[in-house]
């Protein structure tokens, strides 16, 4: 049985229709803030498996409450991946292209050397050395830009917006990344699973953009004027949080271990965008 943390956000749920039998716990049977708790938490459900996908992704709140961040995201991972250890068993977690500090001029690969320069960053950087340090075995999923249509995130926002309303609609065209859909990701974990891939992997769907550019795509898929997506630069809409202005993640390791590279994000994006107007609809 492989348990899935953090089962009802994004990526979990994305998991769901790949994972039928699998346990997909809410906050409530398995809280990453309490990791003092995480031990008979996991031990009454004795997975085979564990993807944690349960996360503090609160970008500009953890610019304030870093300790929270790190608890959720470093400190309880550290005790996932020690349980996962002792019983010999695969781990998968998830960090982020804010590991990085936007400076490279090329795509960041796993061999690169990180240094977040927020908050988060830091969180999830201390995340994967605990998961690592403890379970050599752990894969550590490094991804970027995550959107779906099954919860809350840019492109809802961004759609949502569009349809209530005339007005232009500001987005930031001075940062750079990939747009990665969450079903897209889960599918490739999981082949990355099967094949016992262990250490840091780089998975985000092929080719990138800024979120100006992913914002005016997504109006055109949706059928509505991309010309009310106005760009702004970063400092025309300052956040507590700085974010790198180029984090796009290429991989070094994907071909090597024969995993597939996702698709292209222009090419998976339609049925995202198809799926959040639906259900606005």
């Amino acid at each position: 049985m492989i348990l899935v943390t953090g089962g009802t956000g994004q990526l979990g749920t994305a998991f769901r229709s790949l994972i039928p039998g699998g346990v997909f716990p809410g906050r409530e049977a398995v809280d990453l803030s309490r990791p003092d708790t995480l031990v008979d938490a996991v031990d009454a459900l004795d997975p085979d498996a564990i993807i944690n996908c349960a996360a503090y992704t609160a970008v500009d709140a953890a610019e304030d409450d870093e300790e929270t961040a790190r608890i959720v995201n470093a400190v309880a991972v550290g005790e996932l991946a020690r349980w996962a250890a002792r019983r010999s068993i695969p781990l998968v977690t998830f960090s982020t292209d804010y590991v990085f500090d936007g400076q490279a001029r090329r795509p960041y690969v796993e061999s690169d050397s990180t240094g977040p320069i927020n908050a988060y960053g830091r969180s999830k950087l201390a995340g994967e050395r605990l998961a690592l340090e403890a379970h050599p075995g752990a894969l550590v999923v490094r991804t970027s830009w995550l959107v779906s249509a099954n919860r809350h995130n840019f492109l809802t926002t961004v759609l949502g917006l569009a349809a209530k309303g005339d007005g232009d609609i500001r987005v930031v065209d001075d940062q750079t990344g990939c747009p990665t859909l969450a079903d897209d990701l889960a599918r490739s974990v999981l082949q990355a699973l099967e094949r016992g891939v262990s250490g840091l992997l780089h998975l985000t769907n092929t080719g990138s953009a800024t979120w100006f550019g992913l914002a005016r795509k997504a109006l055109e898929m949706a059928g509505l004027d991309p010309e009310r997506i106005v760009p702004i630069t970063t400092s025309e809409y300052p956040r507590p949080a700085r974010r790198p202005a180029y984090s796009v993640l290429g991989s070094d390791r994907l071909a090597r271990l024969g995993l597939d590279p996702l698709p292209a994000w222009e090419v998976a994006l339609p049925a995202v965008v198809a799926g959040i107007r639906s259900g606005a609809g």
